[in-house]
């Protein structure tokens, strides 16, 4: 995500820092000791600003939400988002997605959320997408045997390409929908999602049911 640099961000960052996960490395295969009673983890990419993170997080108070955001203006507004609403079982880390594995343990995820990333449409950068098979088969690391991807895009392209990646390396899908909102909104929205809605732009999604993938699976 694209924000103007903040003046502020700084002393912004510091009065969030309870939500704000530093040592994400050494949090490896401990990340529930966040929350001790929680009944998942789940885990979402590229949060932007937070406002399909808090919603989520609210919604299921059991669950311990992980939220991953390399820009940290977005990541700050996110912050103060869930500060505001006063929730304790979200988290946030600003990294990048592609060093998820040296910060979850093998099988540590019960759910990952995929919302509207960049899709990156030259095909000379198709291993950005974070649909890409290489992506794919980390989330299939760290996330555990019969977990779930929840996948969103407005990007009609992306998610063809999503379902030709996770037929090759041999992931099922299921809910798959080219048009979510076509009869009334379903689940909760990113702020993204809901201005695209409103322009009538269709929302792809579909959960891809995740198991390991051996490296020769391709």
């Amino acid at each position: 995500m694209r924000m103007r640099k903040m003046k502020n961000l700084e002393p912004r960052t510091e009065a969030c820092a309870a939500y704000r996960i530093t040592d994400a490395a050494e949090k490896q295969g401990t990340w529930r000791q966040l929350k001790p009673d929680a009944t998942a983890l789940w885990v979402e990419v590229g949060c932007g600003k937070g406002k399909f993170t808090a919603e989520t997080a609210a919604a299921n108070p059991d669950v311990l939400m992980i939220a991953i955001e390399r820009c940290r203006e977005a990541m700050v507004v996110a912050m103060e988002r869930a500060k505001n609403m006063g929730l304790t079982n979200v988290f946030f880390v600003d990294m990048d997605v592609a060093l998820m594995e040296n910060c979850f343990q093998f099988g540590e995820i019960d759910r990952l959320f995929i919302n509207f990333p960049d899709p990156w449409p030259r095909s000379k950068n198709a291993k950005r997408r974070l649909t890409f098979r290489t992506f794919l088969k980390m989330y299939s690391r760290v996330i555990r045997d019969g977990g779930e991807i929840h996948f969103k895009t407005d990007n009609a392209p992306l998610f063809e390409f999503t379902l030709e990646e996770l037929e090759l390396v041999g992931l099922p899908a299921k809910n798959v929908t080219r048009d979510l909102h076509a009869n009334g909104v379903v689940g909760i929205m990113t702020g993204y999602e809901e201005k695209f809605h409103a322009l009538g732009t269709p929302i792809n999604r579909c959960e891809i049911i995740t198991h390991p993938i051996k490296e020769n699976e391709e």
